[in-house]
C-alpha cells in the first residue's frame, strides 16, 4: 500500500476522525521510537557490565543484583498500566511521560552517592522504560496497516537483539574510558533528541472513549504483580523457596491477584479489561510468548556460564560465542517482516519458527550432554534465533489486528508483559532447576564455581585431576538439563500456536479485523 504525500482522515470505527500519517512523518517517529528502544534495551545489559566498578565505589556487596532488579521490576510491572492509558489519554502524553522518567531516572542514577539511591533511581528509571516497548508497538500500529506493519515490528526485535550484544560492550568502554556514572548520564542528550523528534512529528489522535482511570484497579494490579515478580526473583536466591517471606509474598500476590479480578469484573472502565481474554488469538499469543521466553531465558542465562566452567574458555570469548544468537534474531526478525508484506499471513512463519526453535534447542541439550564441540553448537544457536526472530514479531502484528481500536494499547502493553513475565518465570526456573541438579549429583551440596577456576575446563592446580573431571560432569549435566527444560518448553509453544486463528491482515487503520472468539 502506498502512502499518501499529505496526510488524510478517515472515520474509524467509532465515528471518531483517523489522520493518516505521510510516509514521511512515520519515518521521523519511527527514528526517534527506534533511539529509545535502543537506549532502552541497552540500558538492562549495560550496568551488568559495569557493576564491579559500582560496587568499588558504592560497596553494599549483599544488595547489588538489586540495581538490575528494581529496573526489571518496575518496568515489566507498569507495562499494562502504560498501555491502558494511552488508550483513554493518546499516546503522546504516555510517551512523554516514559521517556520523561526515563531520563530523569538516568540522571539521578549517574549522580548516585550510595548503592540505596542508585537502585530507588533505577526503579524511576524502569518505570519509565516500562513504557518504551509496548507504547513503540502501539504507535506503529496506530500509524502502519497491519499488511505494513511487519518490516517495522521487524526491526524493533532486531533492535533488541542487536542491543543485548552490544550493551556489556559498550558499558566496559564507557566505564574505563569514563566511569560507571556515565553509563547513566550517555542516555541524557540522545533521549533528548529523540522526545523532540516524537514530539514534533507524532500526532495526538483524540482518546476513543471517556477519560476514567480506575485507580483502584491500577493498585491492586500494580501491587499483585511485584508481589508476584518478587517471589520469582527472591525465591530460590536470597530466601529459600519454602521460607517465610517467599511464602508471604506468593500469599499476598494471591490475595490481591483474586481482590483484582473481582474488581475488574464491576468496574465499567477496568485497567485491563477482561474482555481481552474472551478472545482466544489473544490468548494463545500470550500463552505462546510468555512459554517461549520462559523456555529462551531460562535455558540462554546458562550459556556463558556453559561456555565458561565447561569449555574452559575466557568470559569475553564466552560473550562472542552467544553472538550467534541474537545474530539469528536480528536477521529473520528484519527478513520476516518484507516476507509478511508478501504473503499477508502471519502463522505459516510462526509455526516454522517455532518449529526450528524446538530442533535447535533439543540439539543443544544433546550437545550439552554429550560433549559435543562449537561446529555443532555454534549453528545450533543461530537456528535458535532464526526460529525465534519468525515468533516475535508476528505475534504482536496478529494482535493488534485482531483487537478492535479501543483496546489496541492495553493489548499490546499486556502481550508485552506475558512476555517479560515468561522471562522471568524461565530465569528463576531455570535457577532452581540447575541448583537442584548439582546437589542431587553431589551428594545434597552444590560444588562451587569457583573449584573450577577461572578458566573452567582449562584450569589447574585448584582440584587435582579427577576431583575437577567430576565437578565439569556435574555441571555439564546439570546445565544440560536447564537447556533439556527449555526445549520442552518451547515445544509447549510450538503445540499451542497450532491453535492459533489466523485472521485476514487489514490493510488500512479504521476498521478491526473479525473477533476470533
Amino acid at each position: 500500500m502506498t502512502q499518501p504525500s499529505s496526510p488524510s482522515a478517515v472515520a474509524n470505527a467509532h465515528g471518531a476522525l483517523h489522520i493518516v500519517p505521510t510516509e514521511q512523518e512515520i519515518r521521523r517517529v519511527f527514528t526517534g521510537l527506534v533511539i529509545v528502544l535502543a537506549l532502552g534495551a541497552i540500558d538492562q545489559s549495560i550496568v551488568a557490565t559495569a557493576l564491579p566498578r559500582i560496587v568499588s565505589d558504592l560497596g553494599g556487596m549483599t544488595h547489588l543484583s538489586w540495581v538490575v532488579t528494581a529496573y526489571v521490576l518496575a518496568s515489566t510491572a507498569t507495562m499494562p498500566l502504560y498501555g491502558k492509558l494511552s488508550d483513554q489519554y493518546g499516546r503522546k502524553p504516555l510517551v512523554y511521560i516514559a521517556i520523561l522518567l526515563f531520563l530523569l531516572g538516568s540522571m539521578l542514577s549517574g549522580a548516585a552517592h550510595s548503592l540505596l539511591e542508585l537502585i530507588v533511581f533505577r526503579a524511576i528509571q524502569g518505570v519509565g522504560a516500562g513504557g518504551l516497548l509496548p507504547l513503540a508497538q502501539i504507535i506503529i500500529g496506530d500509524m502502519v496497516p497491519p499488511t505494513q506493519r511487519g518490516r517495522r515490528q521487524g526491526v524493533i526485535a532486531a533492535v533488541f537483539a542487536f542491543c543485548s550484544v552490544v550493551g556489556p560492550v559498550l558499558g566496559g568502554v564507557i566505564t574505563d574510558l569514563l566511569s560507571w556514572h556515565w553509563i547513566f548520564y550517555v542516555n541524557l542528550p540522545v533521549g533528548a533528541v529523540a522526545l523532540v523528534m516524537i514530539g514534533r512529528s507524532l500526532r495526538q489522535y483524540t482518546p476513543l472513549h471517556a477519560r476514567r482511570i480506575d485507580y483502584l484497579g491500577s493498585a491492586l494490579m500494580t501491587v499483585s504483580t511485584v508481589a508476584l515478580l518478587l517471589v520469582l526473583t527472591l525465591g530460590g536466591s536470597e530466601w529459600p523457596w519454602d521460607s517465610v517471606p517467599v511464602a508471604g509474598l506468593a500469599a499476598f500476590a494471591i490475595v490481591t491477584g483474586i481482590a483484582f479480578v473481582r474488581h475488574v469484573r464491576n468496574e465499567p472502565e477496568p485497567v485491563l479489561p477482561l474482555d481481552l481474554f474472551h478472545n482466544r488469538l489473544f490468548v494463545i499469543a500470550c500463552t505462546v510468548l510468555a512459554l517461549t521466553f520462559m523456555g529462551l531465558l531460562g535455558a540462554s542465562l546458562f550459556f556463558p556460564l556453559f561456555f565458561q566452567l565447561v569449555m574452559g574458555v575466557s568470559p569475553a570469548r564466552s560473550g562472542l560465542l552467544t553472538g550467534p544468537l541474537m545474530l539469528g534474531i536480528a536477521a529473520s526478525s528484519l527478513v520476516n517482516g518484507r516476507v509478511l508484506m508478501r504473503s499477508g499471513r502471519y502463522k505459516p512463519a510462526q509455526v516454522a519458527g517455532l518449529a526450528l526453535a524446538t530442533l535447535a534447542f533439543a540439539t543443544l541439550a544433546w550437545s550439552a550432554a554429550t560433549a559435543q564441540g562449537l561446529i555443532i553448537i555454534e549453528p545450533s544457536m543461530l537456528a535458535l534465533g532464526l526460529g525465534l526472530g519468525l515468533v516475535m514479531p508476528n505475534m504482536t502484528i496478529a494482535v493488534q489486528n485482531a483487537l478492535s481500536p479501543i483496546h489496541r494499547g492495553v493489548g499490546t502493553a499486556t502481550l508485552a508483559f506475558f512476555r517479560s513475565l515468561g522471562g522471568l518465570v524461565g530465569v528463576a526456573g531455570s535457577g532452581a532447576i540447575l541448583a537442584w541438579q548439582l546437589r542431587r549429583l553431589n551428594g545434597g551440596h552444590a560444588p562451587a564455581a569457583a573449584v573450577l577456576g577461572e578458566g573452567g575446563a582449562s584450569s589447574g592446580g585448584v582440584l587435582s585431576a579427577q576431583a575437577q573431571g567430576a565437578a565439569l560432569m556435574m555441571y555439564r549435566h546439570a546445565i544440560s538439563t536447564t537447556f533439556l527444560v527449555g526445549t520442552c518448553i518451547v515445544a509447549c509453544a510450538f503445540l499451542v500456536i497450532l491453535l492459533l486463528p489466523e485472521l485476514p491482515l487489514r490493510d488500512h487503520h479504521h476498521v478491526p479485523a473479525p473477533a476470533a472468539d
